[in-house]
């Protein structure tokens, strides 16, 4: 490790490799008004008493209202809390618009759906360059079985535990994939998510190329051949052309005809009929049932772990997933 020469750019950076979680911390002013900021500078000093600690910049504009408060709640923030993690680090005015609360200790404002709660009388206040520290003796804390948001290199991370005491197992054949082999498992899993999702395609008589197709056609109002054959890529190794013209003539989808701005040949494109829309939101919707299934399996937190993963992954392996996307219309 190679000794820089001091620079507060560089400073920062450094501190960002340490791996922290984000917390919310509010109190209520001398006037009634509820207060609170993110921060992740909270840490833990003493287990007897129960003491915990977290700094504030002299230039915050709320400085004087936490300097003078005799209480302070400190929210441990849930993997699905980023948005709420924004909110207080923003410069909205009423960060705690349309929130539900909860009354804590000294009607201070607690949040809800955090991963943990302490709610903390002050005990000493220190000064600490461009901070002052505050330190807290807890008198009431609760906690959920929820994975924390953690914040890392200067962005969101998420943190989930590790199953411990588990080595992959590895086959009777050197060289062959083990349990820990990424295709194994995302080929596994994902069979076996959709088997239970086959027996409603079979009632409905569609193939496995058919519904992805089928689904497809619910991003986009319309897509062109062009797109759609780009989305069956690598898909079951098959065409969208056989499936295509496979709802079509069961009237779950429609052909159209696009004009082009320079007056060439219309683009072909495709659209879902009324009954495929219907028929899509029947099947997607038991699709969403298995997820909730999964989910609760997994735990909300674990499961925003797993899909942000995932996104990752399909980005790293197939950038172009993203433009099968589009906004929703304007209302």
């Amino acid at each position: 490790m190679t000794k820089q020469a001091f620079d507060p750019f560089a400073f920062r950076q450094a501190l960002g490799s340490f791996a922290t979680g984000v917390t919310i911390i509010t109190t209520r002013t001398e006037e009634g008004e509820p207060l609170g900021l993110t921060v992740n500078s909270f840490n833990s000093v003493s287990l007897n008493p129960p003491m915990v600690l977290w700094s504030l910049a002299e230039t915050y504009k709320g400085y004087d209202a936490f300097k003078k408060a005799s209480h302070w709640a400190v929210h441990v923030l849930a993997a699905d809390q980023e948005d709420l993690s924004n909110r207080f680090a923003g410069k909205i005015d009423d960060k705690f618009a349309g929130l539900t609360l909860e009354e804590g200790i000294n009607g201070n404002p607690l949040l809800t759906g955090c991963a943990a709660r302490f709610e903390c009388r002050t005990a000493f206040q220190y000064e600490g360059g461009d901070h002052l520290i505050f330190v807290g003796e807890v008198e009431s804390f609760e906690q959920c079985d929820s994975a924390p948001l953690v914040f890392h290199g200067g962005r969101y991370a998420h943190a989930t535990p590790r199953q411990s005491g588990h080595e992959p197992r590895h086959p009777y054949l050197a060289g062959s994939f083990d349990e820990n082999f990424l295709g194994y498992l995302l080929g596994r899993s994902h069979y076996r998510f959709y088997n239970q999702i086959r027996p409603h395609l079979e009632e409905a008589r569609l193939s496995d190329e058919e519904f992805y197709l089928l689904s497809t056609l619910t991003l986009k109002q319309t897509m062109t051949a062009v797109e759609l054959d780009a989305t069956m890529s690598g898909i079951l190794n098959n065409s969208s052309a056989s499936a295509i013209q496979s709802l079509i003539s069961r009237g779950l989808a429609r052909p159209e005809h696009l004009d082009t701005e320079d007056g060439s040949a219309p683009i072909l494109a495709y659209q879902l009929t009324p009954d495929g829309r219907r028929l899509a939101l029947r099947l997607i919707s038991a699709g969403k049932v298995v997820e909730s299934q999964v989910n609760e399996r997994l735990g909300y937190s674990d499961a925003t772990i797993l899909k942000s993963l995932l996104v990752r992954l399909l980005d790293a392996i197939d950038p172009q997933a993203s433009t099968l996307w589009e906004n929703p219309p304007p209302e």
